[in-house]
């Protein structure tokens, strides 16, 4: 069988998704065209912001992007388990108890034996991870001021919205959530 191909040097991260949904549509005529298209630019979106922060604020720092998460979670929320901080961080527990072993020897956060069960590990930021986190929150939140910048708002607060319902719709769907 034989594909058409598109010219490589004529795509780029953005003009893919107008290639693939309209190619998808002419070999699948079923295919759902609008939802392609939705997820294919929420996911293009996504990397986008992810690697603006995590090659301008994260990486110059030491830091990796989960790293991140996993203090951004301890800060905000305080000491927890650590399946709760995975859950939290979106992470599954595998990919957390690899990166608990780099927080720890760089000082950022500490764990001990829950209390209440010794087979759970409590985490929690140190001195030094807090004050970390800080710093480096300061600079993250600029970034995403920047991002926000592009949007009115009014056009802000209704993505958030549509974000939000998207999530919650998803449950209809029997959407699959990393835990």
């Amino acid at each position: 069988m034989t594909h058409n191909t598109a010219p490589s040097d004529e795509l780029t991260f953005w003009s893919f998704v107008d290639y693939a949904v309209h190619k998808a549509e002419k070999e699948l005529p079923s295919v759902n065209a609008e939802a392609m298209r939705m997820v294919l630019t929420l996911n293009r979106a996504t990397s986008m912001v992810i690697y603006d922060l995590e090659s301008s604020v994260h990486r110059p720092r030491g830091w990796t992007w989960p790293g991140f998460r996993v203090l951004f979670a301890l800060w905000l929320a305080g000491p927890m388990e650590a399946k709760t901080t995975a859950e939290i961080s979106g992470m599954s527990r595998a990919a957390l108890s690899a990166l608990l072993n780099t927080l720890e020897r760089d000082g950022l956060l500490s764990r001990e034996r829950a209390t209440h069960d010794r087979r759970a590990l409590q985490l929690s930021l140190t001195e030094a991870g807090y004050g970390a986190i800080l710093g480096v929150f300061r600079a993250h939140n600029r970034r995403e001021s920047a991002w926000a910048e592009a949007l009115e708002p009014e056009e802000r607060l209704e993505l958030v919205r549509l974000l939000n319902k998207l999530m919650a719709g998803s449950t209809d769907a029997q959407a699959k959530f990393r835990n």
